[in-house]
């Protein structure tokens, strides 16, 4: 169930002051950390719109990001069939483990596909770099035809592997493929996530 402001009492503080929180990037589906929330953290996490845990160290509430301001900005707060834990979809501002990683199981422990957010982001932050040293940026210098084109180009690629039954080119140029239309998402004012959008709206 989704909580809301108005739903808090939804969520069962009886079993135990403390309950667990699980924190997952709400992008890419990595999960980033677990903690522990009491009502009251909660309720500041809704209010500040930042992960906010309470610490058994420190014996107080934490607001994830306090000292280092890699926050976790809160995209939606889940409970589970039993109400007593929770799941909290968040923008990570930086890497959340205090090690300098993405996540605080490792960096390896992502789902594979979530490279293709993580890529998304990478391509963003390249659109005004230099594009005399960087393929992505110059391909945003250059006029959308050039976008357009690409897309084109390597759709008929990723169709012609296909039909020489040739599973290697047909990987590459898939690649290829991705890529370039990522960046004319991203050219058009677009993410993955709003096709995904389209996809699941389909999907009904």
């Amino acid at each position: 169930m989704q909580l809301t402001k108005q739903n808090l009492t939804q969520v069962d503080f009886t079993k135990s002051e403390l309950i667990p929180a699980i924190v997952q990037d709400a992008r890419t589906g990595v999960i980033l950390m677990q903690g522990f929330m009491n009502q009251e953290s909660l309720e500041v996490t809704f209010e500040k719109q930042k992960v906010t845990f309470y610490s058994r160290s420190k014996n107080r509430l934490w607001t994830k990001g306090e000292t280092s301001e890699n926050y976790l900005e809160v995209v939606s707060v889940h409970t589970d069939c039993d109400y007593d834990s929770i799941l909290v979809l968040a923008n990570p501002l930086g890497p959340t483990c205090h090690l300098g990683t993405q996540s605080c199981f490792g960096d390896a422990a992502k789902p594979s596909l979530s490279f293709l957010a993580q890529l998304e982001q990478v391509i963003v932050s390249r659109k005004n770099d230099d594009p005399e040293k960087s393929y992505t940026a110059s391909l945003f210098a250059k006029d959308l035809s050039r976008s357009c084109q690409k897309v084109g180009e390597e759709g008929v690629e990723v169709a012609l592997a296909a039909m020489k039954h040739d599973n290697e080119e047909l990987t590459n140029e898939s690649a290829d493929l991705l890529y370039h239309l990522i960046v004319l998402l991203q050219r058009q004012g677009l993410e993955l996530q709003d096709v995904v959008a389209c996809l699941q709206g389909r999907h009904k």
